[in-house]
C-alpha cells in the first residue's frame, strides 16, 4: 500500500472516543455505571498478521458507595471480547482490561488495589488518542506502563485542595514471577519484580497541561540471566515527560521518554530480539474538530533503541498515522486510520521480523 492511500483517507470520515456512562442504579449513596462500545473494524495491509477482521466489545461496570460525608468507596471492571473468531474455535479472546477497587477520601486523595493503569500511563495517555492504531508509547503487561497487574495507587488532586491544577500519583507493584517450570517467552516479556513510580501533571488553564512521570522495577532472575533477553540489567526503569494543549477545538500533544532494560524489540520467536539497554520514544498528535462533527487526525511515532544485539541504534518504529473521525449521534460515529510505515527494510529489520508495510482500518462504532 503506498502514499496514494492518502486520498482516499482525506475522503473519509471517522471516530471520536466514548460516550457517557449509563446510570443503572442510583439509590441511598449505592450507584452503578454500565459503559462500553461495539467496535467493528476491518484492517487493510500486505502485512498478513494485520489483514482482516479486528471487531470486539468492550464493557465495563463503574461501582460507588458513599460511606460517610467525606469518604466514597469504589470499584471498576473491564473487560473486552473479540469477534473475530468462528464458533468453532475455543480462542483466548475474552480477557479483563481492569479490576481494581479503591476508597476515595475529600481533599486527601484516593487509594485502590488491583489491575489498573500504570503512572506512566498518565502522561502517555495524551498522546494515546490515535483512532485505532494506539497504545506505541505505552505497553500492556510491561511493568508499570500500560495496565498491569497488582498495582496499589495513590491519587491526589489539587494538591490537598491547594493548589488547582496540580495533581500527583504515587505507585507500588507487587512482583509478578510465573512458577511454571519451563516458561515461555511470554513469560519473560510479562514477568515483573517489585516495582514504584511516580507522576505529577499541571494544568496551567487556557487548554495548556505539562506531566512527567518516573518508574522503576526489578527484573526477575529468568529476565537477567536467559541468554534470550540479551541483557542483564537488574532494574526496568522509564521516564516520560508530556504536553498538551486542549482548546478551541485544537488538540495538540507531545511525549518524549526514555526507558532503560524495558523496551523489547523483534519477535522472540525469530531469530534476532530482545531487551535494549536504553531506547527513546517520541510521540506527536494533533486533532481538529469541525464544526460539523469531522475530526481529522495527524500523527508521529518515533521508537528507537541506542543497542540492538549487534550494538547497533536502530529504529523500531517510526510512522505517521493519518484519520478522521466523525460521529453521527453521541453514541454511533464512523471512522478511518491509516498508518504510514517509515521504516525502510534493512538486515536488522528482516531479521527481527519487524514489518514495515502501511495499514489502512475502516469501521464503525456504537457506544453507550
Amino acid at each position: 500500500m503506498k502514499i496514494q492511500y492518502l486520498s482516499v483517507l482525506m475522503s473519509a470520515i471517522a471516530m471520536v472516543s466514548s460516550a457517557r456512562a449509563t446510570e443503572v442504579y442510583n439509590k441511598e449513596g449505592n450507584k452503578l455505571d454500565l459503559y462500553g462500545k461495539f467496535n467493528c473494524i476491518r484492517y487493510m495491509s500486505f502485512y498478513a498478521n494485520k489483514n482482516g477482521d479486528r471487531s470486539f466489545v468492550r464493557y465495563g461496570f463503574r461501582a460507588e458507595t458513599k460511606l460517610s460525608a467525606n469518604i466514597i468507596s469504589f470499584g471498576t471492571l473491564e473487560q473486552e471480547v473479540g469477534l473475530r473468531h468462528t464458533e468453532s474455535i475455543v480462542a483466548n479472546n475474552h480477557f479483563s482490561r481492569l479490576g481494581f477497587a479503591g476508597i476515595k477520601f475529600t481533599n486527601v486523595g484516593s487509594i485502590d488495589y488491583g489491575r489498573n493503569y500504570g503512572v506512566l500511563y498518565d502522561v502517555g495517555a495524551w498522546t494515546d488518542i490515535v483512532l485505532v492504531f494506539s497504545g506505541d508509547t505505552t505497553v500492556t503487561d510491561n511493568v508499570i506502563t500500560g495496565r498491569a497487574n497488582s498495582l496499589l495507587t495513590y491519587r491526589n488532586t489539587n494538591c490537598f485542595g491547594r493548589l488547582d491544577g496540580f495533581n500527583f500519583a504515587l505507585q507500588y507493584q507487587g512482583k509478578n514471577d510465573s512458577k511454571v517450570e519451563h516458561k515461555t517467552d511470554l513469560d519473560l516479556q510479562k514477568e515483573n519484580g517489585v516495582g514504584y513510580g511516580i507522576s505529577v501533571t499541571y494544568d496551567f488553564g487556557k487548554g495548556v497541561s505539562a506531566g512527567a512521570a518516573v518508574t522503576s522495577s526489578n527484573r526477575t532472575m529468568y529476565q537477567r540471566l536467559q541468554k534470550i533477553t540479551r541483557n542483564t540489567g537488574k532494574k526496568a526503569q522509564a521516564c516520560f515527560f508530556g504536553m498538551k494543549y486542549n482548546a478551541d477545538k485544537i488538540y495538540l500533544a507531545a511525549l518524549y521518554g526514555k526507558t532503560r532494560n524495558m523496551t523489547s524489540y523483534g519477535k522472540f520467536t525469530g531469530e534476532k530480539y530482545g531487551v535494549a539497554k536504553n531506547a527513546h520514544n517520541i510521540a506527536l498528535i494533533a486533532q481538529y474538530k469541525l464544526y460539523f462533527g469531522l475530526r481529522p487526525s495527524l500523527g508521529y511515532l518515533q521508537l528507537r533503541v541506542d543497542s540492538d544485539y549487534s550494538s547497533k541504534r536502530q529504529d523500531i518504529k517510526k510512522h505517521i498515522d493519518v484519520g478522521a473521525r466523525y460521529n453521527f449521534s453521541k453514541h454511533m460515529l464512523t471512522f478511518i486510520d491509516y498508518r504510514i510505515n517509515l521504516l525502510s527494510n534493512n538486515d536488522f529489520i528482516s531479521a527481527a521480523q519487524i514489518s514495515t508495510k502501511n495499514i489502512i482500518a475502516l469501521g464503525l462504532t456504537y457506544m453507550f
